[in-house]
């Protein structure tokens, strides 16, 4: 596992290795495909507690951040036997979005197996995008270093 940073590319990072469970694989003793979202939010949740940018922080300023895009690439099977380790990445952007990368990797040898990426966007309670930063995100980005004000 490595170390949250935030990078000069404005990355942040998380990294948690995870088990795979029986009910998660099919008869071929290979993880169902339906199984990776919830990997992704699992380690989008890690993340979010270990940055301070949780869901409970987007009701709190009733807002909702739904997944518009998910790009997943199985490059390698995860197998039931497989003790795997997911990373994920934060970019910034100065849009109304927030943007993660996703590897997952055998910890046996480091061998990628999955590659990801999702987008999620602001909403309403009402389910109206909403095109601006809202002003807690703005609040966050500006803590984490990604917005800097001129004098």
């Amino acid at each position: 596992m490595f170390n949250a940073q935030c990078s000069m590319v404005n990355e942040l990072t998380f990294s948690r290795e995870f088990e795979v469970r029986f009910s998660e694989v099919d008869i071929m003793g290979v993880v169902w495909h339906g199984a990776y979202p919830l990997y992704l939010e699992d380690a989008r949740e890690g993340w979010g507690h270990r940055y301070g940018l949780c869901y409970d922080d987007y009701l709190k300023n009733h807002v909702f951040a739904p997944i518009v895009d998910m790009d997943i690439r199985y490059h390698r099977p995860i197998l039931y036997t497989t003790k795997p380790r997911i990373d994920i990445v934060y970019h910034f952007t100065p849009a109304a979005k927030i943007i993660f990368d996703y590897e997952i990797h055998d910890t046996a040898d480091n061998t990628l197996l999955t590659s990801a990426r999702t987008i999620q966007a602001f909403t309403d309670q009402n389910y109206e995008l909403i095109l601006e930063n809202p002003e807690f995100y703005l609040r966050w980005k500006e803590q984490n270093g990604f917005l800097v004000h001129s004098p």
